[in-house]
C-alpha cells in the first residue's frame, strides 16, 4: 500500500487492461468494488448509472469516472440509503459538479504531464475562485479519489500517482505554513489509525482547523495506541481526531480510541472504517461524518463550548 492509502493494483487488473486498452470489464469492476455484475447491470438499466462505452463485441468497458460513480453508489447504499435515493444522489453529484468537475479532471492532466507545478497553479486557482473550504472539499479530495481509481484501473501508473499525491500534499503544506498563527488556547492532535497510511484527508483537516485558529499536531500514519495517548498527554491536547479508512483495521483503531479515552481529551473519529452504524457501536468519541467542513465545524463548536 502506498502513502496515499490506495491498495496496490492486483495483477489481473493489469492483465485485463493490457488486453482492453481502455478501462475495466464489468467483471473487473465487480471484483474491484465488490459489487455483483448483475447489480451493476441493474443500476445501469433502472437508474441510468455508469452507462459506459462498449467494445465492438458489445462488452462494457468502464473508465475511472464511471467506476467512481459506482463506488459512490455502493457507499451510499452501505450507509443505509435506499437504492433509488442513492441513485438520485449520484446523478445529482455528477450534474452539479461543474465547474468543479473540469477542475477535478485536472488531476488526471497533471498525472499525464508529470508537471507538479501545474498542480500548484490549479489548486491556487481553485482557492482564489471558491475559497479554501470549497477548494479542498470539492476539488482536492475528489481529485485524489479520482487519481486512486485511475491508478487501480491502469489509467496512470504508480509514479504518476505518487507525483500527484506529493504535489497535493505539498500544496496543503504551503497553505498551512502561510496561514494564520493559532490564536485559540486549545490544541488538537490528529492521527491515523494503527494500520492506516492514508494521510491526505487528515492533512486537509489540519489545514481547515488551522485556518480557524486551532493549533494542531499531526501525528501521521500508523500510530499505535500507546503513542497516541502519549502525544495527547505530552501536548495537553483538548481534542484528538483519529481517522481510519480500512475496515480490516477498524478494531485496532477502536483500541486506540479506547486507550485515549483514559485521558481528559475530547475524542473524535472518522473514515470509511466507520461508515455504517454497526461499525460505530460502542466506539468512544464523536463520529464526524463524511463532510470535511462539517467535521471541522463540529470539532470547533465542541472545543468552544468546553
Amino acid at each position: 500500500m502506498n502513502r496515499s492509502g490506495h491498495s496496490f493494483r492486483m495483477p489481473w487488473v493489469a492483465a485485463e487492461l493490457s488486453i482492453s486498452g481502455r478501462g475495466l470489464s464489468i467483471q473487473g469492476v465487480s471484483a474491484l468494488l465488490g459489487i455483483p455484475a448483475p447489480t451493476i447491470r441493474s443500476w445501469e438499466r433502472r437508474y441510468g448509472l455508469a452507462q459506459t462505452a462498449r467494445t465492438s463485441g458489445g462488452h462494457r468497458r468502464y473508465t475511472a469516472p464511471e467506476i467512481a460513480d459506482l463506488r459512490l453508489m455502493r457507499d451510499e447504499i452501505s450507509r443505509g440509503r435506499r437504492t433509488s435515493e442513492a441513485a438520485v444522489l449520484v446523478r445529482d453529484a455528477a450534474s452539479s459538479a461543474e465547474p468543479y468537475r473540469s477542475l477535478i479532471q485536472g488531476f488526471l492532466d497533471v498525472a499525464e504531464t508529470m508537471n507538479s507545478r501545474q498542480m500548484d497553479i490549479l489548486l491556487d486557482h481553485c482557492r482564489n475562485a471558491f475559497g479554501l473550504d470549497e477548494a479542498i472539499c470539492r476539488v482536492v479530495l475528489p481529485g485524489m479519489r479520482l487519481i486512486g481509481v485511475a491508478w487501480q484501473t491502469g489509467r496512470c501508473d504508480i509514479s504518476q500517482e505518487h507525483l500527484v499525491t506529493h504535489a497535493t500534499r505539498g500544496w496543503l503544506q504551503k497553505v498551512l505554513s502561510s496561514g494564520p498563527v493559532p490564536w485559540r488556547p486549545q490544541t488538537i492532535v490528529l492521527s491515523c489509525g494503527p494500520g492506516d497510511l492514508h494521510t491526505v484527508g487528515l492533512e486537509a483537516m489540519e489545514v481547515l482547523l488551522a485556518q480557524r485558529g486551532w493549533e494542531c499536531h499531526l501525528l501521521g500514519e500508523r500510530i499505535p495506541p500507546a503513542d497516541l495517548t502519549a502525544a495527547i498527554n505530552r501536548t495537553r491536547a483538548s481534542a484528538a481526531i483519529v481517522v481510519s479508512h480500512i475496515a480490516s483495521h477498524r478494531r485496532a483503531t477502536v483500541a486506540s480510541l479506547q486507550a485515549a479515552a483514559a485521558t481528559s481529551t475530547q475524542l473524535f473519529y472518522a473514515g470509511n472504517a466507520f461508515l455504517t452504524s454497526p461499525g460505530r457501536k460502542g466506539v468512544p468519541g464523536t463520529y464526524l461524518g463524511e463532510d470535511l467542513t462539517s467535521a471541522v465545524e463540529t470539532v470547533s463548536a465542541a472545543l468552544q463550548k468546553a
